[in-house]
C-alpha cells in the first residue's frame, strides 16, 4: 500500500537549497576544468572604438613611454601601405594578382625594452632575448570600426623562451604591469585576452656556433654580423632591427654586463610570409612580430649562442588552422634552420 508523504515550505526549501549547491559545485568543476584545458592566456589587447592609429604613433614615437622606462627601437608604422605598394601594384612584379585586397586600415609594430628592468633579467637567464624587444603591435581591420593594441602575454613569453626561475619569471611578467595601464589610461577600450591550449613540443629554435676567438671579440661579431646578414637578406628577409645590449648596457647606460663579451638581439621579417598571414585574416598574430632572434658570447667563449621562437608558436598561440597559412609557417620554421646550418651553426 503506498503512502502518502507530504512536505512543509520549509522542508521543500531545505532541499531546493541543497541541491542548488550540488549544481554550482558542478557548474564551479566544470569552469575549472575548462579553464585548466583552455585557460593559458596568450595575449592582451585593448579593442578601443574607432581609428587611433595616428594618436597612437604620436604618443608612442614622441617617446612618452620614458615615463614608465620603456623606450622604443625600429619602429615600423603603416605596414599595410607597404602591402599596398608591393602587392597590390600591379605595375610591381610581386602584384597578387590571384589575392589581393584591402583588408587593414592600420598595421603596425613597435619593437620595446624596459633595458635597465631587463638587464638583470638577461644575466640570469640570457633566453628572455627571445621576447627583447618586443612588439607593441597596434592592427585595425578595414572592416571593423575598432583599433587594437597589444602584446603577447609576458607568461607565455616565459613559457615559449623556456625560463624556469621563478624570479626571473616574476620579475620579467611585473615589468608588463605599468605599460598595461599606460595603455590603459590613454587608450581606454575593451581588455581582451586570448586563451590557447598549449605550445608545440619544442617552441624554440637554438644553434651554437664555434669559432677560433681572436683578441678583439668585435673582429668576430662584425664578420658574423655581416655572413648573417647577407646570406638572410638574400633570401627575401628583412633586418627589421638590431639591439645591441651590450653597448646599450657598457655605453649608453654604464651599467655592469660583464658576464656576456656579446650580446645583440635581430629583429627578422619576412614580408611576403608577413603579408600572407596579417594581410588576410589574422592581423592579430602581428603580436609576434618581428621575430627577436639572440645572440650571446659568454665571458671568455669561444661559443655564441642563438635562439628564436619558431613560428609554429603563432600558429598554437593564434590558432592558426588555414592550409596556406601553415604551409607559409612551416617553410620559413624548416628553412631558418637550414640557413643557421649554412652559416656553420649546430643546432641544440
Amino acid at each position: 500500500m503506498l503512502q502518502s508523504i507530504t512536505f512543509n515550505n520549509d522542508k521543500i526549501l531545505k532541499i531546493r537549497i541543497a541541491m542548488l549547491s550540488k549544481v554550482i559545485k558542478l557548474l564551479g568543476l566544470f569552469a575549472l576544468s575548462t579553464t585548466v584545458a583552455f585557460g593559458a592566456n596568450g595575449a592582451r589587447f585593448n579593442a578601443i572604438e574607432g581609428d587611433v592609429g595616428h594618436k597612437y604613433e604620436e604618443m608612442v614615437m614622441g617617446d612618452p613611454l620614458t615615463e614608465i622606462s620603456f623606450g622604443v627601437s625600429d619602429p615600423h608604422e603603416k605596414i599595410h601601405n607597404a602591402y599596398a605598394e608591393k602587392y597590390g601594384n600591379p605595375e610591381d612584379p610581386n602584384y597578387d594578382k590571384d589575392g589581393w585586397e584591402v583588408t587593414l586600415d592600420n598595421l603596425g609594430f613597435f619593437s620595446i625594452t624596459n633595458d635597465e628592468a631587463l638587464r638583470p633579467l638577461l644575466i640570469k637567464a640570457p633566453e628572455v632575448g627571445g621576447f627583447s624587444p618586443f612588439n607593441l603591435h597596434i592592427y585595425k581591420k578595414k572592416s571593423e570600426s575598432k583599433t587594437y593594441i597589444g602584446h603577447v602575454d609576458p607568461a607565455t613569453m616565459m613559457d615559449i623562451v623556456g625560463v624556469k626561475d621563478e624570479g626571473v619569471r616574476k620579475d620579467f611578467i611585473a615589468m608588463f604591469e605599468p605599460l598595461d595601464q599606460w595603455v590603459d589610461e590613454n587608450f581606454g577600450g575593451e581588455v581582451q585576452t586570448v586563451a590557447f591550449d598549449k605550445l608545440p613540443a619544442k617552441p624554440m629554435m637554438t644553434f651554437e656556433y664555434e669559432f677560433e676567438r681572436p683578441e678583439d671579440i668585435t673582429e668576430f661579431t662584425g664578420d658574423f654580423q655581416g655572413q648573417f646578414e647577407e646570406l638572410f637578406e638574400k633570401h627575401k628577409y628583412i633586418i627589421a632591427g638590431f639591439k645591441n645590449f651590450k653597448e646599450t648596457y657598457t655605453d649608453d647606460l654604464e651599467l655592469p654586463f660583464e658576464e656576456y663579451d656579446a650580446y645583440w638581439v635581430y629583429s627578422l621579417c619576412h614580408f611576403t610570409y608577413s603579408y600572407n598571414i596579417f594581410n588576410k585574416g589574422r592581423p592579430d598574430t602581428g603580436i609576434f612580430a618581428p621575430c627577436s632572434m639572440y645572440m650571446y658570447v659568454k665571458k671568455d667563449s669561444n661559443k655564441l649562442v642563438i635562439g628564436m621562437p619558431r613560428l609554429s608558436v603563432w600558429v598554437a598561440v593564434g590558432g592558426i588552422k588555414d592550409p596556406k597559412k601553415l604551409e607559409w609557417v612551416k617553410k620559413l620554421d624548416e628553412e631558418i634552420v637550414r640557413l643557421m646550418k649554412e652559416l656553420g651553426a649546430t643546432e641544440i
